[in-house]
């Protein structure tokens, strides 16, 4: 985590990372700024899709639960039906024009806010998902020994 900061050109202390991910009733907790986790989500772009050639450009996206919604999607590469597949990982159903209207444009007729329920699901399937992979490639190293 410490190195996806980096990579956004935040600079952040271990210990301070730490406090970050601590639970709110935990001694030392602290809570994560807008700022803060706007970095990192630019950090984690750039961790697993690479920089690009020529000038970055900075985000100009405020930082709402759709923005959040729409890095995670371009840092992990998600098309619409890995995104639909998360959310069935959360026991989520929602349908392509429900995704679609996530991702339009603010001001756009269809355009629809995303709920924090709503991302709180998804970040639910996300864990389902890698927990699940994560498990999965442990169990198949201990087979092979």
């Amino acid at each position: 985590m410490l190195e996806i900061f980096k990579l956004s050109e935040h600079e952040i202390e271990r210990a301070t990372l730490l406090d970050f991910l601590k639970k709110e009733e935990e001694a030392g907790y602290i809570e994560c700024s807008n700022k803060v986790l706007e970095s990192f989500l630019d950090g984690f772009i750039l961790y697993k899709r690479g920089k690009k050639e020529g000038q970055q450009k900075k985000s100009t996206l405020l930082l709402s639960n759709n923005s959040i919604l729409k890095k995670l999607r371009i840092a992990l590469e998600f098309k619409e039906d890995d995104m639909l597949s998360i959310f069935k990982l959360a026991d989520m159903e929602v349908s392509k024009s429900e995704l679609t209207a996530l991702f339009r444009k603010e001001g756009h007729k269809k355009y629809q806010e995303c709920g924090d329920q709503f991302l709180r699901n998804f970040l639910m399937g996300l864990t389902t998902r890698y927990r699940a992979d994560s498990l999965e490639k442990r169990t198949d190293n201990l087979e092979k020994c």
